[in-house]
């Protein structure tokens, strides 16, 4: 008999207790993820996202300052008014022109939105990426189109 390990009541060595890995840790870890899901989904449900119409209109000048961005003229006739859309070619070349000299065109605040029926206008405070300090602020003028607004600038 060894001294390091105490013999049981028989005399034998006791037998090593296997470390066997659990599965509850990974249940409980689900059990969390699928309670946090299920109460993002009552929130939402109860919640609603409805948004303001001043946030529709910062939507609408963000929206197409990024398909602008992208590149994506079909994206920025959903935030364009029809009379300022243009045609594709030119305003993909006047983009790649802009971004060419300037940058990067990033909106940096849409504020002061006033809204008079089917038309708003919104100070929208831009920069481009190489001169990021440099900000420039314009009226942006909107109209309500098929629903939705749409910037009538471009």
């Amino acid at each position: 008999m060894s001294d390091d390990k105490p013999a049981d009541a028989s005399g034998d060595e006791p037998e090593e207790i296997e470390d066997k890995p659990t599965i509850a840790p990974f249940v409980g870890a689900l059990a969390i993820v699928v309670l946090v899901v299920i109460g993002m989904f009552v929130i939402d449900a109860l919640g609603g996202d409805d948004l303001t119409p001043e946030q529709l209109v910062s939507r609408a000048v963000i929206g197409q300052n990024d398909a602008l961005q992208r590149q994506n003229y079909a994206a920025f006739r959903d935030y364009t008014c029809a009379a300022a859309q243009g045609d594709e070619a030119s305003v993909i070349a006047a983009q790649r022109d802009s971004v060419e000299k300037n940058g990067e065109r990033y909106v940096d605040d849409v504020a002061d939105v006033r809204i008079d029926g089917e038309r708003a206008t919104a100070a929208v405070t831009y920069s481009f990426d190489k001169s990021r300090d440099d900000k420039k602020t314009s009226d942006v003028s909107l109209v309500k189109e098929d629903g939705s607004w749409k910037s009538c600038e471009v």
